[in-house]
C-alpha cells in the first residue's frame, strides 16, 4: 500500500492484514489489598543533601567567601541558609547550634591546610627579604606580600572566645561569709559526773 492519504476503510482493512488478533486470556482472580501510603515529607534518616556536598559548600565558604559558597549552593538549588549552617559544620539550620562533629572536623582540616600554606608563603617571603635586598633594592613588594600572608593567617584561625572577666588583669576574688549557727542547732550531750 502507498503512503499517503486513504479512506478509512483501506485503512481498516490493512490493519487487519497486518496485526494478528489475539487470543483473550482471562487473568487471575486478585485479592484486593490496602496499602498504606507513606507520608509526604522527610523520612527518619532521610539526608537530602549529601555528606560530601555539604563539606565543600562548608569548605568553599570558608576558603573564598560565602559569595562563592551561595554560587556553588544556588547549582544545586540549596537555600543561602543552608550554606551558613554548613560553613558554621551544622547540617542544618535547626541543628545550628549542636554542629556535625565529621563536617567541623572537614573545615577544620581545610582552614589548617590554608594555614599551613599561607604561613608557608609567609615565611618564604620573610627570608627573601635580606639585610642586602633591605639596603640596595626596594622590598616593598616582599613586605606588601609578607603583610597579605600574616593577613590570611589571621583571617582562617578560629576566633578566640574569651569572656570580659577573664583576662591577665582581671582580679579574681573568693569571699568566704560563714554562717551562724544557734545554740539550738548543736547536738546536746548529758554527761554525768
Amino acid at each position: 500500500m502507498p503512503i499517503g492519504i486513504v479512506s478509512d476503510e483501506d485503512f481498516e482493512s490493512e490493519l487487519n492484514r497486518i496485526s494478528v488478533p489475539k487470543k483473550v486470556v482471562p487473568s487471575p482472580v486478585l485479592n484486593p489489598e490496602i496499602v498504606e501510603m507513606d507520608r509526604p515529607g522527610r523520612k527518619e534518616g532521610d539526608v537530602n543533601v549529601p555528606e560530601s556536598l555539604r563539606k565543600i559548600i562548608g569548605e568553599e565558604a570558608l576558603l573564598n567567601g560565602r559569595q562563592s559558597a551561595l554560587g556553588l549552593a544556588k547549582m544545586f538549588d540549596i537555600s543561602p541558609a543552608s550554606v551558613s549552617a554548613y560553613a558554621n559544620g551544622a547540617t542544618s539550620t535547626a541543628s545550628y547550634n549542636s554542629p556535625n562533629t565529621a563536617l567541623v572536623s572537614h573545615i577544620n582540616k581545610s582552614r589548617a591546610r590554608a594555614i599551613k600554606k599561607a604561613s608557608r608563603t609567609l615565611n618564604g617571603a620573610l627570608t627573601a627579604i635580606t639585610q642586602e635586598k633591605l639596603d640596595y633594592t626596594d622590598a616593598k613588594d616582599l613586605s606588601v606580600i609578607a603583610k597579605n600572608m600574616s593577613g590570611i593567617i589571621k583571617d582562617l584561625e578560629p576566633e578566640k572566645v574569651t569572656n570580659p572577666t577573664d583576662g591577665p588583669t582581671a582580679p579574681q576574688f573568693v569571699i568566704f561569709a560563714p554562717q551562724f549557727r544557734s545554740e539550738n542547732s548543736f547536738e546536746v550531750i548529758h554527761v554525768q559526773e
